[in-house]
């Protein structure tokens, strides 16, 4: 099911979408918003994050907490924050670059890896998007090696991709933007654009769709997309499930699948941010189209699919951060398809989401003095939370 507005009323939503923003950021965070899965306090934890982009929980429920700044830091149970992680990698701390995603191995109960994703630099101020991992002890991470960089360093400070997504047969999905260079996206020589799925070593899988083809690179999953920064695997399917960063209009909810071609930027559902037109998916029907498009758009950033108790209305959906959202977008899926089902408004920029233990949501937010929000169920006054 897509989506969306036809171009003509871009204009027309971009204007609305604006003045709802500058009345979301006049009257500040929600303390609390009424959901499908009723009403909810919005609790600050924090509020002195420098541009928070990731996070994890750890097994003892304290969180990882990415800054694109380049600093790991740990939040501790008692709302505490520490020093900066020991142990992180240099990172081109440009425009959307840093340090970007935090994730953990999924066997760290035994191993005790942490992955991180980041902008790395290169010569003469070139930069492209890497992933490494490294063991965590004492609170800090040791031995940290790099597993995987994107093909090629490029210059620009934007659109890195960089979240990361295990799945049940032990391999990494990795998005990767097409660092704002377009056509690229469209050559299977390098990495830009693109879903690699690799090894938890970050050596290739050997059912990966494009092994011995010639000009390709086999780390390729998918490709022709512009910057993926939300990415997660639905447990009931196993499938990948990303939102996508659209131009002007037309972000993106795909699926990507082995092989496939999305588009990016031959066609797109959204418009040049110099208005000129760009033709639709429809039209070129070789092309792998979205199950759902935004416009105006969503920004997504950060996804999660929610499995826990505490908020049965929400089991099985994805939950998509949205920047220019100002919140959460819940999204059913029944197969290969989707439909928004819901909008959880915040009042902020949502870069990244994590589901905690107790099946409660936190939530970061895009910004210089960023926000750790946890959402918890909003009990009757008087009335201790069960």
């Amino acid at each position: 099911m897509n989506i969306g507005t036809n171009k003509g009323q871009l204009f027309r939503g971009l204007a609305i979408l604006t003045f709802t923003l500058l009345m979301s950021y006049a009257y500040g965070q929600k303390g609390q918003v009424v959901t499908d899965a009723g009403a909810i306090k919005v609790n600050k934890i924090v509020d002195s994050l420098n541009h928070p982009w990731g996070i994890a929980q750890l097994p003892d429920e304290r969180l990882l907490i990415t800054e694109r700044s380049g600093h790991l830091r740990i939040l501790n149970n008692d709302s505490t924050l520490s020093e900066p992680v020991e142990g992180v990698p240099e990172v081109f701390n440009t425009g959307q670059g840093g340090l970007l995603d935090v994730a953990l191995d999924p066997n760290f109960d035994t191993n005790q890896m942490v992955y991180l994703s980041f902008a790395e630099p290169g010569e003469d101020s070139t930069a492209s998007t890497a992933l490494g991992r490294g063991k965590m002890v004492d609170n800090r991470i040791e031995d940290f090696k790099v597993i995987f960089r994107q093909k090629d360093k490029v210059s620009g400070a934007k659109h890195f991709g960089g979240r990361i997504a295990f799945t049940p047969q032990g391999q990494i999905f990795l998005s990767l933007g097409e660092r704002f260079k377009f056509d690229p996206a469209q050559d299977l020589t390098n990495h830009l654009g693109t879903v690699v799925r690799l090894n938890l070593d970050g050596s290739v899988p050997e059912d990966n769709p494009f092994i011995g083809q010639k000009d390709a690179l086999e780390e390729i999953w998918s490709y022709g997309h512009r910057n993926i920064i939300s990415a997660a695997i639905d447990p009931a399917t196993d499938k990948l499930w990303v939102a996508e960063m659209g131009p002007m209009g037309g972000d993106e909810f795909n699926q990507p699948a082995a092989g496939k071609n999305y588009g990016w930027p031959v066609v797109s559902w959204g418009s040049d941010y110099d208005g000129a037109s760009i033709p639709e998916p429809t039209t070129r029907p070789e092309f792998a189209d979205a199950a759902i498009h935004w416009t105006p758009t969503i920004s997504p950033s950060g996804m999660i699919f929610y499995t826990g108790e505490t908020y049965p209305e929400w089991q099985g959906t994805a939950l998509i951060g949205g920047l220019t959202a100002s919140g959460i977008v819940r999204v059913q899926i029944n197969g290969d398809q989707a439909e928004e089902v819901e909008r959880i408004p915040l009042t902020v920029r949502a870069r990244d989401i994590e589901q905690a233990a107790d099946g409660t949501i936190y939530v970061i937010t895009d910004e210089k003095n960023g926000k750790l929000l946890h959402l918890t169920p909003l009990q009757p006054e008087g009335e201790a939370r069960k």
